[in-house]
């Protein structure tokens, strides 16, 4: 059994002696899977504290839609609230639900605007609506009128992403209400859509836009920056930010350094290693040819488990890569549902078996590498890690 192997195979929860690493596991038994998916729930809390370190005095919350961007939404909420995050941001009221039964203090926003028929739901759970058209307010209203609920909402304002929010104009004829002792809004918000881009004219516009607006909401918390937002600068600061996929290890500052810690790891069990003639293809659509004699490795992940199709390599496209015996191989061939194949033809002999692991995102190939390799983005790839892993918590 290779020596990575049974190391996770070892006792996951040890006691708690002051100096032991806490780790939980989640998921169908290590020897059963076809991966193994390791989360660092430290390095995801040390991303935030150092976000919020970043953008002092402002609040630091954190948006955890998304299963927390693919690595367990229960996971990160109980590791961020304990860190003391005060303000979660989720996606639908699904996610806040689960968000609520381990994470009863901080507030929690849903983003995907006030679904019709569904405000008592937010009363039961004490969670927040993004409200995101005048008709959502009118029905938000409607219903903490009707029973007298107070728990606030968000207030969305579109500055220039065109896909939810009031307009501009709607927010400075709603500014009024402000003056009411029972206006409800309790954040004021808008996204923007070029933070990526530091230099892009958006960017300016969306700020300038926001602080507009921010004037006829004098006393309202208010919030702009996402992940990259953060890092253009107090301008986009305001009294809230929102990281999300930089909590997770993604670069924030493409192009540049990457000021996060890595927080995944997924390796993948060999079932095979066999050996290819010179001039045979591998795998589906025979879209890759063997140029001299091959030792290909057989791995048990696939993109019905969210590693990508488009990372595979074709006799025209290099796909991504994998870390076999501690060196760096091409992936060879199409990616399937379940199986992907690697290059290990450059490693000595007999350095690679079958029950071994391939890790196909950590050290040097990291979540921007595979995503680079796919021609898509780390968000994707986080997101659709999915839940055949045998998953390990570090620092659970």
């Amino acid at each position: 059994m290779a020596e990575a192997e049974r190391a996770v195979q070892q006792d996951l929860s040890p006691p708690d002696d002051g100096g032991a690493e806490k780790l939980v596991t989640t998921g169908p038994p290590v020897a059963e899977a076809g991966g193994i998916l390791t989360v660092d729930l430290t390095a995801i809390e040390a991303n935030w504290r150092a976000l919020g370190h970043r953008t002092m005095p402002a609040e630091c919350a954190a948006v955890i839609k998304a299963d927390g961007y693919g690595c367990g939404i229960e996971q990160v909420a109980v590791t961020l609230a304990q860190a003391g995050c005060k303000t979660f941001f989720v996606a639908d009221l699904a996610e806040a639900k689960r968000v609520r039964k381990v994470a009863p203090e901080p507030a929690i926003y849903v983003l995907n605007t006030l679904v019709p028929w569904t405000a008592a739901s937010y009363a039961d759970i004490h969670a927040r609506p993004v409200i995101g058209s005048m008709v959502e307010l009118a029905e938000w209203d409607a219903f903490c009128a009707t029973n007298g609920w107070r728990g606030g909402a968000a207030l969305h304002v579109d500055t220039g992403m065109n896909r939810l929010g009031i307009s501009v104009s709607d927010a400075a004829a709603l500014a009024p209400r402000i003056r009411s002792e029972n206006h409800g809004i309790t954040l004021l918000m808008s996204h923007l859509a070029c933070a990526e881009q530091p230099e892009h004219p958006l960017n300016a516009r969306q700020i300038g836009a926001f602080r507009e607006v921010r004037m006829f909401f004098r006393g309202i918390p208010s919030s702009l920056a996402n992940s990259s937002g953060i890092f253009l600068g107090a301008t986009a600061h305001c009294d809230v930010v929102r990281p999300g996929v930089a909590l997770y290890g993604v670069n924030p500052t493409p192009g540049q350094n990457n000021p996060m810690r890595s927080v995944i790891e997924l390796q993948a069990h060999i079932v095979q290693v066999r050996s290819v003639p010179r001039g045979e293809t591998v795998g589906y659509d025979a879209a890759w040819t063997a140029k001299r004699t091959t030792r290909i490795a057989v791995a048990a992940v696939g993109y019905a488990d969210g590693y990508l199709r488009a990372a595979s390599a074709s006799d025209k496209t290099p796909g991504a890569d994998a870390i076999v015996a501690g060196k760096r191989c091409p992936l060879a061939g199409r990616v399937s549902m379940d199986l992907l194949a690697i290059d290990v033809t450059d490693l000595p002999d007999n350095t690679v078996r079958r029950g071994d692991l391939a890790t196909l995102i950590g050290g040097e190939m990291t979540v921007d590498a595979v995503a680079g390799a796919a021609g898509t983005i780390g968000y994707e790839v986080l997101t659709g890690l999915g839940r055949r892993y045998h998953r390990v918590y570090r620092g659970a």
